[in-house]
């Protein structure tokens, strides 16, 4: 069945081989751990070559016994081939794996971009789950989070705006009847309350909308920055040398342009309010496009600042409680930066020659 010719040589002996030449092939290798585990003696043996054939003589103890061996049923023919079909194969499932894999990240990569520009406040109409089971399962996830999200924020506007409405009624009936009385220190007191009220019903309403419902639009930083400080200088009634502007070049970037807008006036008129000199720079890198608004003010402690971003919330020190204001204008400054994929972050003052001041930096996301 092995196509091997065996026959006995009776009464013959194989020479023992010299030491230097036992074993000069891997045939004569698997011959003595063979006969080694099999027989358990030493046996001399010789193998010739002969065409293609092999001709093994293994001593026994009454003769000889010899096997003509197809050299095909001893060594590989075509090593070359044979290494060949692995690595071709290898080629071939490492092929399959890469386009199997690439098919099943694809989702996820477009998943995290969605979740990415989401967080951003972007508009993701063209998203749809697809892929794997569970690709698919969370991505539809992602999009119940997603309407969740975006109808809790529409209920709260709209009960926010109610609520606005509700009492503009009456203080504008107010207003109306304080213009038909005549003028008095008590009545110039109380026209100042009303007006107070009404922007401090203003700034519940921002806060609460959040400039959500506008979409995202490629604008130049640099001019946007120019345009909301000078605004805050005009709105406050400042002069325009208290306020200088250092950006060199312009700064392309697809932001929500009132919101962020509203973001540097905020603190643009934060910094006029408490500062003599404001500066107002645009800079970018390759992660993020950075806006610095610097201020002579007093300044906040290192361990007060996070207070500051408090809603409702105003500081005692370094602070005139006076000076209006409900406590705000961080608070809707930041959530306006980090829907942006920012943050914004108050930092010592870069006036060298002055006290601790107050440094406020916004960066959004490039």
């Amino acid at each position: 069945m092995l196509r091997f010719d065996i026959s006995f040589l009776p009464g013959q002996k194989i020479p023992p081989p010299a030491k230097q030449h036992r074993h000069r092939n891997n045939i004569d290798r698997a011959l003595d751990e063979t006969i080694a585990q099999q027989i358990g003696e030493v046996r001399h043996f010789q193998t010739i070559g002969a065409g293609n054939d092999f001709d093994i003589q293994v001593e026994v103890r009454d003769g000889i016994l010899r096997m003509i061996v197809p050299r095909e049923r001893a060594t590989v023919s075509a090593p070359d081939i044979f290494i060949l079909w692995m690595v071709g194969s290898a080629l071939l499932l490492l092929a399959v794996a890469i386009l199997f894999l690439r098919n099943q990240v694809r989702p996820i990569e477009r998943l995290a971009r969605a979740a990415d520009a989401f967080g951003k406040g972007r508009a993701v109409p063209d998203f749809k789950p697809y892929g794997a089971t569970e690709v698919r399962r969370a991505a539809q996830a992602f999009l119940t989070m997603r309407e969740r999200l975006e109808r809790y924020l529409q209920q709260r506007t709209e009960m926010l705006a109610g609520v606005s409405h509700d009492l503009k009624t009456p203080l504008t009936r107010i207003r109306l009847q304080l213009a038909m009385m005549g003028p008095s220190a008590d009545i110039d007191a109380m026209r100042k309350d009303v007006i107070e009220m009404e922007h401090m019903l203003d700034e519940y309403l921002e806060f609460a909308r959040g400039e959500g419902g506008e979409q995202s639009e490629l604008c130049d930083l640099a001019a946007l920055a120019r345009d909301a400080a000078e605004r805050a200088v005009r709105a406050r009634m400042a002069e325009r040398s208290r306020l200088s502007l250092d950006m060199p070049e312009p700064v392309q970037l697809s932001v929500r342009r009132r919101a962020l807008g509203r973001c540097i006036t905020n603190l643009v008129d934060n910094a006029l309010k408490h500062g003599n000199r404001v500066t107002v720079s645009v800079a970018r890198d390759e992660r993020f496009a950075q806006i610095l608004v610097d201020d002579d003010g007093p300044g906040i402690p290192e361990g007060q600042r996070e207070e500051a971003f408090r809603p409702f919330h105003r500081l005692d020190e370094g602070r005139n409680l006076q000076t209006g204001g409900v406590g705000l204008g961080l608070a809707i400054a930041r959530d306006i930066a980090r829907a942006h994929g920012g943050n914004l972050l108050l930092e010592t003052s870069l006036w060298a020659a002055c006290a601790r001041s107050c440094g406020c930096r916004s960066k959004s996301s490039s």
